[in-house]
């Protein structure tokens, strides 16, 4: 006799339609029907299991960064819904699709004081786009694909939780609404990256062409367009400044990145926004405006796929609303070459001066040692594509400054809410989803020490060896 098919075995199999592989989370007793159901799935769905839940919702934050698909992460009822909010507002706040998944405590029992009786849906609205709870069979698949469409559609959190008697009922037709017509929803997402129109690339083109002292400044919306950000900055003479999460964008040797910007960025990065005249700034929402572009210095054009973004940070002239590499490929054939490039050397040669400075640092020998010197030696065993992920505070001026992006490196940190504790976790998710590739985690002892503490991420480390050989 064939066993009947649950709710959370309804979940699961859709997950798995979705092309979900992995689910980092912690185990309780409010989700035992969704555990079971991924005991029995666990061939095509793995379940990889942390120390605490705010650890899952980091690992599948940072999962999503580096892999660019949708990041799960699971928690139980009550408290352990509670502990994945930190972690889930880090991937609100860099645009990362996640889905979060929890249980509820038993459905007729909610609002009644029961244990662990919070009330996680209410508890999520701030911090998920999408917010629901499942009610049944016939409810569960509509609720789980409009859940990952909106994560992907919008690069943000969603939230789904069931009740724990729930997450245990058999599928019933009977109990199907007339209106719910089955199979009528679809496991089809379809990106929608337009591309601006020709009056308004033309005029970008206009104010890039005019401009003697060209600014390009990027951003994590630029990963995946090295080549079309190398032909721009080649072709305006601009030298590429670039925010932190797009410190990965272009190699950190490439004679046109002046490297970061802010308090982790370089002098010549500064010094390259102080005195331009024409300001690109595509897909970053760098949120420290005093390092910007004095308003009125500067004729900016702005290149972001969220049009909400875009004057933002800073007064835009042009608006280019799209996916940074379709819109900078429009742009391009647009784009008449230099022939002074007098603002790109003087950017190169303060760049060579910041460098030796860099370096100078990096060797010092006098004790106690400085942290300079850790990450700048750590920088020359780095593999050509390693990952490299960061804590928050200063151990990460020490990874910005010193740890050179090459090849097909790799690297996140937590950005916008600049939370501490990510670093490892993030590391799990990239160890996961690349097993085999050198996973590289820069952590300070504060961030080290935090969540459960030491015991709880010895047991992490355990689980991202443990990754490579799946």
């Amino acid at each position: 006799m064939s066993k009947a098919v649950t709710v959370a075995d309804h979940l699961v199999e859709r997950l798995i339609e979705w092309g979900v592989d992995t689910i980092f989370g912690f185990p309780g007793d409010g989700i035992n029907g969704i555990m079971e159901s991924l005991r029995t799935h666990q061939d095509k769905l793995r379940f990889i299991q942390v120390r605490h839940e705010e650890a899952a919702a980091f690992a599948a934050c940072g999962y999503a960064k580096y892999t660019d698909r949708l990041g799960v992460c699971l928690a139980t009822s009550g408290p352990g819904g509670v502990h994945l909010l930190n972690g889930l507002y880090d991937a609100k706040c860099d645009g990362q699709p996640v889905l979060a998944i929890t249980g509820h405590t038993f459905h007729d029992l909610i609002g009644t004081n029961y244990q662990q009786d919070v009330d996680l849906d209410k508890l999520f609205m701030d911090v998920a786009a999408y917010n629901q709870r499942v009610m049944g069979p016939a409810h569960v698949i509509n609720v789980v694909d409009e859940a990952v469409k909106t994560s992907l559609t919008r690069r943000t959190v969603s939230h789904i939780t069931i009740p724990k008697d729930i997450q245990e009922w058999t599928k019933s037709e009977s109990e199907r609404s007339s209106a719910n017509i089955a199979k009528h929803s679809g496991d089809l997402f379809a990106t929608n990256y337009p591309v601006p129109p020709d009056r308004l690339l033309k005029q970008a083109a206009d104010l890039i062409n005019k401009g003697s002292k060209v600014a390009l400044m990027i951003g994590r919306g630029c990963l995946g367009a090295r080549q079309e950000v190398l032909a721009l900055a080649e072709a305006a003479g601009a030298p590429i400044i670039k925010a932190l999460l797009g410190k990965a964008v272009v190699p950190d040797r490439d004679p046109h990145t002046t490297g970061g910007i802010g308090l982790l960025g370089t002098a010549p990065s500064q010094d390259a926004l102080k005195e331009c005249d024409t300001f690109i700034l595509a897909g970053s929402s760098f949120p420290y405006m005093e390092f910007l572009p004095k308003p009125g210095q500067a004729k900016t054009v702005q290149i972001d796929c969220d049009a909400t973004r875009i004057g933002l940070r800073h007064p835009a002239d042009v608006g280019l609303v799209g996916d940074c590499g379709a819109v900078l490929r429009a742009l391009l054939p647009l784009i008449e070459h230099k022939k002074n490039r007098s603002f790109l050397e003087k950017s190169q040669k303060r760049m060579a001066d910041w460098n030796q400075l860099m370096k100078e640092r990096g060797t010092r020998q006098d004790m106690p040692m400085k942290p300079q010197v850790v990450t700048y030696h750590l920088n020359k065993l780095l593999d050509s594509n390693a990952i490299v992920s960061s804590d928050s505070g200063t151990i990460a001026t020490w990874t910005a400054r010193y740890v050179e992006m090459r090849d097909d490196m790799k690297f996140s940190l937590s950005g916008s809410l600049a939370t501490m504790a990510n670093g490892l976790p993030y590391s799990i998710g990239a160890a996961v989803a690349y097993p085999g590739r050198q996973v590289v985690c820069v952590v300070g002892d504060g961030g080290f020490n935090d969540v459960d503490g030491r015991d709880c991420h010895t047991r992490e480390i355990q689980v991202a060896r443990e990754s490579h050989r799946y």
